[in-house]
């Protein structure tokens, strides 16, 4: 592909397949957020992604290549970065550079490891296999009982909070991640920069917010099987 060829082709792709993960994460909340509905709500949210059969896990790996595209070029980038400036500053400035924008690749590699959790989890059922959907009773309706599923795993504390860390990550990757693409992409000037850098961290407060709100309730005892 002659477009990594180039650092600036390589910046491209990595905000375009920056833009598809920010919007699969997006739609990914919405669709859990039906925890919130009940058992029904989840549940049927559930049945419909496995009446698409194959084409399910057609976008599964077709999402995990862009996130493996994504990693790989943020790895080339930073190292090209750090190999243009082998001497560190004796004094580094960061004038406008955020926590978030300086740990870009540390945080990208969090995620890509709860990524492989979180399959192995919710997915392929391999930790916890006594509680996942395949391993209960299926529901009233007899439908896989993914309600049940995630209510009794979040009901554990340390699941509770390996998923609450992995969202503090994602917090940080999308509050300097979000402004990044769409200034790679050329859609930012100097006027608008500021305002989606603002954007851009409000942004991913609320899907912070969104997803941790999810173990968070089900320990408090708001959301019960």
């Amino acid at each position: 592909m002659q477009m990594l060829q180039s650092s600036v082709g390589r910046k491209l792709v990595m905000a375009v397949t920056g833009f598809v993960l920010v919007s699969f994460v997006i739609v990914h909340l919405l669709g859990n957020s039906s925890v919130f509905v009940g058992a029904n709500g989840l549940n049927a949210y559930a049945e419909h992604l496995h009446a698409l059969g194959p084409l399910v896990w057609v976008f599964r790996l077709v999402m995990l290549a862009v996130f493996a595209l994504h990693i790989a070029i943020g790895i080339q980038l930073t190292l090209e970065n750090r190999a243009a400036r082998p001497i560190d500053y004796n004094q580094k400035k960061n004038l406008r550079t955020s926590f978030g924008a300086e740990t870009m690749i540390f945080t990208g590699l969090a995620i890509l490891a709860f990524v492989v959790y979180h399959l192995f989890h919710f997915t392929m059922h391999v930790t916890n296999p006594e509680i996942s959907a395949s391993a209960l009773p299926v529901d009233a309706l007899g439908r896989a009982d993914v309600f049940s599923m995630v209510v009794l795993s979040f009901q554990k504390f340390f699941i509770s909070l390996v998923y609450v860390g992995a969202m503090v990550t994602v917090l940080l990757h999308l509050s300097h991640g979000i402004q990044s693409l769409f200034q790679t992409l050329g859609c930012l000037t100097a006027n608008t920069l500021p305002v989606m850098e603002k954007i851009g961290r409000a942004a991913a407060i609320v899907i912070f917010v969104g997803f941790i709100s999810i173990p968070v309730s089900i320990l408090l005892g708001l959301i019960k099987v």
